[in-house]
């Protein structure tokens, strides 16, 4: 057992010395005490196994590959494996084989995950995304909040809790909510990054501005858009200009993904636009560029997928184009995230109907769900019943699995001409095949199309499960390729069922999340239309650490140093307003030869190093 931890380093990173903050978060995790932060190599040098909470399938299957690629051994348990996979699992941990052991915080409740933890040596609980327990952060997910169950069967293991973008009220919230000791030590990196320049584009030419902006700057890009759509139609407005690109999102089959992914991080493809789905666990140091084509909607979204550019510490650039109809876009939609109340009690009772669940049972029934079609049963709004579903779940009435977001997808292998042939020498696929095409058209001959195998059953009057087997046997002929959903949406009772119009909705904390969010926007707001102050401080700020010193390499840094007043300007303008308070207007007509912006820039410095202050009348006087 190795537990010299420089050793450790040198042995599978290849370092030599720890960064700032490293070795006393090191220090402090093996000394046994609850620390939010750096997990892996202490847990190495703790004897026995370190259990890894993560939010994401994706995240944790890119992690376990970096540990082995280490020769460290890790292993995942995630849905989508079958009884003897996860076995397997279970026993390499019970057996000391396995170092990391990575699950979502819905696995911790199951009771064949508790009953063999019990037989598991755990030396150390890891929470990685742990903004997600804290119902102030950015991306609450309930599920979350059972942790600190599951750690009430391991009360003498330390736990770590990691994130990168904590606000000190969601600092002290993960702290509570994980039940930290009295020892605990909480250790937090500056919000600077010293080698990333932030701009913001004032935009009515987005278009120009992206190009303008890769042709300036060389290296790998990614792009951040909002919607599914936009990442394809960017990634074909790019290569039309003849610059490399891709897109990516999570309704993509999981082998579209990583083929992508993989030929970004290889250099093959240089730009990737894509939704918030990319970039999370990716290990691409040399990024070069981030651009948001539109803002997220919080600074700490922001933060983090800015924060994926300049990981080798080279100068890098983080680029965010901005119109103000955006922020007008996000305010709407948060409107939309919370349906009336009332809705909320319709879409729960729809539920219980939809699953014929009597009032008073249910608890922790699990339902393979069809969104479109529960809608369509109940007569309700998309994008309302979405959020309907999601604002349930935050209340902990039911677990919301979205898996639906990757939907099963069907393409043609063969020519129509091909294909007629086919259904004339078998003619018992004649009927799935002829279902498919008055379903989904022509499509299907060059891209793949989303399907829904219940919607394909409904109209073949056959079952779901009959028609995935139709498919799946097409696909070995090489009739087409069929790339089945991987994990079913499911609906999750987490109590038994209430009669839906006496739900009892928490309406205040409702209308407090709402308003927690639409503070966020503001704060992107004030954070995109600041001309005075430097980004990197801004940031800071947001996430409550002080600083004095400006970055001195964002946009606004840079146009200060450009449009810097001359100690013969400052020294005019205090000569001229001297000992008689000037407007504003009066000052600049003084200095018809100085540029507006830099007149305005220069006033502002001066105001911020107290030489002139604003007085209640609007005039501007020496101090």
């Amino acid at each position: 057992m190795m537990t010299d931890i420089y050793a450790i380093l040198q042995a599978h990173w290849g370092y030599a010395q720890f960064r700032p903050l490293q070795e006393d978060i090191i220090h402090s995790v093996l000394a046994g005490k609850d620390t939010p932060i750096c997990f892996q190599v202490p847990a190495l040098a703790l004897d026995g196994l370190c259990i890894v909470v993560s939010p994401l399938i994706a995240l944790m299957k890119d992690q376990v590959e970096q540990l082995l690629r280490r020769g460290i051994f890790a292993s995942a348990i995630f849905s989508g494996m079958d009884t003897r996979q996860m076995d397997k699992v279970f026993d390499e941990c019970i057996d000391g084989k396995s170092k990391f052991l990575y699950v979502s915080p819905e696995r911790l409740q199951t009771e064949a995950f508790k009953e063999r933890a019990k037989r598991m040596k755990i030396s150390l609980l890891a929470i990685d995304e742990a903004h997600c327990i804290s119902q102030w952060g950015y991306d609450f997910r309930p599920s979350y909040l059972e942790i600190a169950e599951f750690r009430k069967t391991i009360p003498d293991v330390p736990i770590i809790a990691l994130t990168a973008t904590a606000t000190p009220l969601v600092q002290e919230d993960i702290q509570t909510r994980l039940a930290f000791g009295e020892g605990r030590q909480v250790f937090q990196k500056s919000f600077a990054r010293p080698n990333l320049s932030y701009t913001v584009l004032r935009s009515d030419n987005k278009g120009a501005h992206l190009l303008e902006a890769l042709k300036r700057l060389n290296g790998s890009a990614v792009v951040y858009v909002r919607s599914r759509n936009k990442t394809q139609q960017i990634a074909q407005f790019l290569q039309k200009n003849l610059i490399s690109a891709d897109f990516y999102h999570a309704g993509l089959p999981p082998f579209v993904r990583s083929n992508k992914q993989d030929a970004w991080i290889q250099n093959k493809t240089r730009v990737m636009v894509s939704t918030n789905a990319f970039g999370m666990g990716i290990d691409k140091p040399d990024v070069r560029l981030v651009v948001h084509w539109e803002m997220p909607d919080s600074l700490e979204a922001y933060y983090q997928e800015a924060g994926r550019a300049g990981r080798d510490e080279q100068k890098a650039y983080a680029v965010a184009l901005f119109q103000e109809r955006d922020i007008k876009d996000m305010r709407q939609k948060t409107e939309k995230a919370y349906p009336p109340v009332e809705f909320l009690r319709q879409v729960y009772q729809s539920l219980g109907n939809y699953f014929q669940i009597p009032v008073g049972a249910g608890e922790y029934g699990q339902y393979d769900f069809d969104l479109e079609h529960f809608q369509t049963t109940f007569n309700l709004k998309g994008v309302s019943t979405y959020y309907a579903l999601k604002r349930l779940s935050e209340n902990g009435y039911i677990d919301f699995n979205e898996a639906y977001q990757q939907p099963s997808k069907v393409a043609y292998k063969m020519s129509n001409h091909d294909l007629y042939n086919f259904q004339l020498k078998n003619q018992g696929a004649e009927p799935i095949l002829r279902t498919l095409a008055r379903h989904y058209g022509s499509e299907m001959q060059s891209q793949a199309v989303k399907i829904s195998e219940s919607d394909i059953a409904r109209s073949m009057n056959t079952s779901t499960e009959a028609v995935r087997k139709q498919l799946a046997r097409l696909h070995d002929l090489n009739v087409l390729e069929y790339h089945a959903q991987k994990e079913k949406p499911q609906i999750t009772f987490l109590t038994p069922r209430y009669d839906g119009d006496k739900l009892p909705i928490d309406q205040e904390k409702l209308a407090m999340r709402k308003q927690r969010d639409l503070e966020r926007i503001t704060s992107i707001e004030e954070y995109a239309q600041h001309k005075h102050r430097c980004r990197t401080q801004l940031l800071q700020e947001y996430f409550g650490e002080v600083s004095y010193e400006a970055c001195g390499v964002c946009d606004v840094c840079v146009r200060k140093q450009r449009n810097a007043p001359t100690p013969d300007l400052t020294d005019q303008i205090l000569q001229f307003i001297n000992d008689k308070p000037q407007a504003l207007l009066d000052i600049q007509a003084q200095f018809p030869h100085i540029l507006g912006e830099k007149m305005a820039d220069a006033l502002q410095d001066m105001l911020e190093a107290g030489l002139l202050q604003y007085l209640e009348n609007g005039k501007i006087a020496k101090v």
